[in-house]
C-alpha cells in the first residue's frame, strides 16, 4: 500500500523508535535488578498460566468498580487484540500484495479473516469508549474522587501539581489518535469498497466519507494508516516512562512475584551472612527487585487506599501514594539508578511519611485487592525494619512491647505463670509432660494465657475440647510468644529469635496437629516457621469446632439459643491472610445461630486495628479510630452479637464498645458461644 519512499521514512522512524525505545526498557530492566534478592521463574508454566488468565479475565480488577472495571475489561482486550491488528497492518502498508491475498481468502482462511474483521471493529469501538469514558472520569464524572487522596499524604511534588493527570491525558489521547486513526481508516475502506457486515461500525460511518474522490479516501486511508502506526514509533520511546507500562508489567508481576504461603508472609533476614550490613529497607536499592518491579507495574488506581483502614479513617497512610512515589522518584532518577548511582532520597520521608510507616495495620488489604499484584504492605514493613534495627527509631510504646517478649515471653511484660489461665477450671487441662500421646496441641498464645478477656477464650475451648472427647495438650510454661507484633512491628532479630527457640521446642515434641485460637499465632506458627525449619499442620479453633459439629460430637446443648442474632468478624489474619472464611460461619449456623453479614466480610473483611503491632502502641492520628469505623458497621447490621474468632479483635471491639456506653452488640469468641451453653452456670458476659 505504500510507496517505496513512505517505506524508507517508516523504516527509519522505526529505527530511531527501536533505539530509543531500547534505552528506556534497558533503564527499566537495570533499575528492577538494582534490588534485592531475586525475580522467580521457578514452575514457570503455572505462574504464565497465572498471569494470562489474570490479564485476560481481569479477575483482580473486577472485583470493586463493576461499571469502571468493564470498560477497561474492553480496552485490554480490544488493546491486546490490536498488537495482531498492527501486525497486519503493517504487513498491508509494507509488503505489496498481502492485502489481496487477504481478500482472495476463501474456506476456512475467509471465516477466520471476517472473524478477524468483525472483532478489530467491535473491539476498536470498545476502546474508544472505554477511552473517552476514563477521561470523563478523570475530568467531571463523580467517581473522579477515586483517583485523588486526602489531606496530609505524603505526595511527590510531581504528582501534586497534577503530574498524573498528565500522564494519564497523554496516554488517552495516544490510544484515541492509535485506534482512532485505525478504525477510521477501516471506515476509509468500507467507502472505497461498499458496505461490509464484518465491520458494522466502519459502515456506519463510512457514509461520511462517501463524498471525496478515489484519490482523495487512498490519501486519507494513507494518513490514517500513518497516525495509527506512527503514533506507536513516537511513543513507545515515552512507553516506559508512563503508567501505560502496565499493560505488560502486570502480567509480568505475576510472573515473577514470590510464592509465599500467605499473602503476608514476610521474607526473613539473614543474621548469619556477617557480610550483611543493612537490615530492611532505607533506600530504594534496599528494597527487592519484585518491590521495584511493583512501581512500574501500579495502574494507579487507588483501589488498595480505598480497602486500607488507615486511609479511610484519615491517616497519612496510602498504599497507592507508596507506589505512584516510588514510580515518580524513579522516573526522575531512572538512567542514573540504570548507571549504578546510588539513590539519594530516602524511603521515609520521601515516598511515605514516619505516620504512615506506623500506621499500618499489616492486613493485607491492599495486597488483595490489587488488580496488578503489587504488595505495598512488604514495602512499609521493610522500612519499619530499617528504622527498628537500623536506626532505633519507633514509637515508644513498642519498646514496652518488645521488651516484654524478650523478657518474659509475652508484649505485655507480665511475669506471672504462663498457664494461670487454667487456674479454677472444673476440667483437666493437661500438659504435654502429662499427656504425651496427645492428638492435638493446643496452642494457647499470649493473649489468652495473660489477658483477662481472651482468657475466657482458652478456657471455652477446653471445655469444649473435653466434652468433645479431643486428646489435646498443651505446653504450659514451654509456651512462648510466636513473636508476631515483633516481625510486624520491624523487630525482626527479636521474632528471628523467639521463632527460632519456639521451632526447637515444637520439633523437639513433634505434635500432630495444632489448634489455635489467636489468629496472629495461627498465621505465625502455620505460614512463617517453615522459614525456621517448623512445619506444623496449623488449624483456627473455628475448624476444630466444625469438624466436632460434622462428627457430631458436641452435645445438643452446644446451640447459642439464648442470641436471636449474630453477626460475625472476620480477622484479617483467619480470612484474608489465610482464607479460613466458612469455618467460623458453619459453626455458628449448624448451632442455630441466625448470622447476618456485615457489608465487608470474608476475605473483604474491615480490619479491627490491632494487627500490624497496632494493638501495642497509640493509633496515629485520623478523623476516626479503626476500631470504632468497624464495631459501627457491626452495630449497623442490628445483630446482639458480634461474634470474633480473635482475641485482639475481641478487646478492639471491646474498647468500641465501651466507647459507645455500652449500646452496641456484645462480643463474644465463636467457643464462647458454644461453651457457655454446656456450662453448669452461663459464662459472665463480656460487659461483666
Amino acid at each position: 500500500m505504500l510507496s517505496p519512499i513512505e517505506k524508507m521514512l517508516f523504516i527509519l522512524l522505526a529505527l530511531f523508535a527501536i533505539g530509543a525505545t531500547y534505552v528506556g526498557f534497558r533503564d527499566m530492566y537495570l533499575t528492577i535488578n538494582r534490588g534485592q534478592g531475586k525475580l522467580h521463574f521457578e514452575n514457570l508454566f503455572r505462574r504464565a498460566f497465572t498471569a494470562v488468565r489474570v490479564y485476560i479475565t481481569q479477575e483482580t480488577t473486577l472485583k470493586t468498580r463493576r461499571v469502571s472495571s468493564l470498560f477497561h475489561l474492553g480496552i485490554v482486550l480490544g488493546f491486546t487484540f490490536y498488537f495482531l491488528i498492527n501486525a497486519i497492518d503493517l504487513l498491508i502498508g509494507m509488503v505489496d500484495g498481502f492485502e489481496d491475498s487477504l481478500k482472495n481468502l476463501d474456506g476456512f482462511g475467509l471465516v477466520v479473516y471476517d472473524g478477524y474483521r468483525l472483532l478489530g471493529d467491535l473491539l476498536s469501538i470498545a476502546v474508544l469508549v472505554g477511552v473517552v469514558y476514563f477521561i470523563l472520569r478523570r475530568l467531571v464524572l463523580p467517581n473522579r474522587e477515586e483517583l485523588t487522596y486526602h489531606d496530609g499524604v505524603l505526595l511527590h511534588p510531581k504528582v501534586q501539581a497534577g503530574g498524573q493527570l498528565n500522564d494519564s491525558m497523554i496516554v488517552a489521547v495516544f490510544i484515541l489518535i492509535h485506534v482512532g486513526a485505525r478504525f477510521v481508516g477501516e471506515a476509509v475502506i468500507v467507502a472505497q469498497t461498499g458496505a461490509d457486515p464484518f465491520m458494522p461500525f466502519a459502515t456506519l460511518v463510512s457514509p461520511l466519507f462517501a463524498g471525496l474522490p478515489a484519490e482523495g479516501l487512498q490519501g486519507l486511508r494513507h494518513i490514517m494508516w500513518w497516525l495509527a502506526l506512527g503514533g506507536i514509533l513516537i511513543f513507545t520511546p515515552y512507553f516506559p516512562y508512563t503508567k501505560h507500562a502496565h499493560l505488560f508489567m502486570a502480567p509480568l508481576n505475576y510472573l515473577t512475584r514470590p510464592n509465599r504461603t500467605s499473602l503476608g508472609e514476610l521474607d526473613p533476614i539473614d543474621f548469619e551472612d556477617e557480610e550483611k550490613e543493612q537490615f530492611g529497607a532505607a533506600k530504594l536499592e534496599d528494597l527487592s527487585k519484585t518491590q521495584i518491579f511493583d512501581a512500574f507495574a501500579c495502574i494507579q488506581c487507588n483501589r488498595c487506599q480505598d480497602v486500607c483502614p488507615a486511609y479511610v479513617t484519615g491517616k497519612e497512610l496510602s498504599p497507592s501514594a507508596l507506589e505512584v512515589n516510588k514510580r515518580y522518584f524513579i522516573r526522575e532518577n531512572m538512567t542514573d539508578l540504570a548507571n549504578g548511582a546510588e539513590s539519594t532520597w530516602p524511603l521515609m520521608g520521601s515516598v511515605i511519611s514516619e505516620s504512615a510507616v506506623w500506621a499500618c495495620t499489616a492486613c493485607g488489604a491492599c495486597i488483595d485487592i490489587c488488580p496488578t499484584g503489587n504488595e505495598p504492605m512488604h514495602d512499609i514493613l521493610d522500612i519499619r525494619r530499617n528504622a527498628v534495627l537500623m536506626e532505633a527509631s519507633f514509637p515508644d510504646e513498642l519498646a514496652t512491647a518488645f521488651n516484654g517478649m524478650e523478657r518474659q515471653g509475652n508484649p505485655w511484660g507480665i511475669g506471672e505463670s504462663r498457664f494461670a489461665w487454667a487456674d479454677g477450671l472444673d476440667v483437666p487441662v493437661p500438659t504435654v509432660e502429662e499427656n504425651p500421646d496427645f492428638d492435638i496441641l493446643y496452642w494457647v498464645g499470649c493473649a489468652a494465657s495473660y489477658d483477662d478477656r481472651a482468657r475466657n477464650t482458652a478456657r471455652s475451648l477446653v471445655k469444649v475440647m473435653h466434652a468433645a472427647g479431643v486428646n489435646f495438650a498443651v505446653l504450659g510454661e514451654l509456651e512462648n510468644c510466636t513473636g508476631d507484633s515483633a516481625r510486624r512491628g520491624g523487630n525482626e532479630y527479636l521474632y528471628f529469635e523467639l521463632a527460632s527457640a519456639n521451632v526447637e521446642t515444637l520439633n523437639e515434641i513433634a505434635p500432630r496437629r495444632i489448634v489455635a485460637t489467636c489468629p496472629h499465632c495461627l498465621h505465625n506458627l502455620g505460614k512463617e516457621y517453615h522459614q525456621f525449619g517448623g512445619n506444623y499442620d496449623v488449624i483456627h479453633h473455628t475448624e476444630l469446632i466444625e469438624e466436632l459439629i460434622k462428627a457430631e460430637k458436641l452435645p445438643e446443648t452446644a446451640r447459642p439459643t439464648s442470641w436471636s442474632n449474630v453477626t460475625f468478624h472476620d480477622p484479617c489474619y483467619l480470612g484474608r491472610h489465610n482464607d479460613i472464611v466458612d469455618a467460623p460461619r458453619n459453626a455458628l449456623s449448624s448451632l442455630g445461630a441466625e448470622l447476618i453479614e456485615m457489608p465487608r466480610n470474608g476475605t473483604n473483611s474491615f480490619c479491627c486495628g490491632a494487627g500490624g503491632a497496632q494493638f501495642w502502641k497509640e493509633e496515629e492520628h485520623g478523623h476516626t479510630a479503626v476500631n470504632l469505623e468497624r464495631y459501627a458497621e457491626a452495630t449497623q447490621t442490628g445483630a446482639e452479637v458480634v461474634a470474633v474468632g480473635c482475641p485482639f479483635c475481641m478487646q478492639m471491639f471491646e474498647s468500641a464498645r465501651a466507647n459507645t456506653a455500652g449500646e452496641g452488640p456484645i462480643v463474644k469468641d465463636v467457643v464462647e458461644l458454644i461453651a457457655e451453653q454446656m456450662a453448669p452456670q452461663r459464662v459472665p458476659e463480656a460487659a461483666n
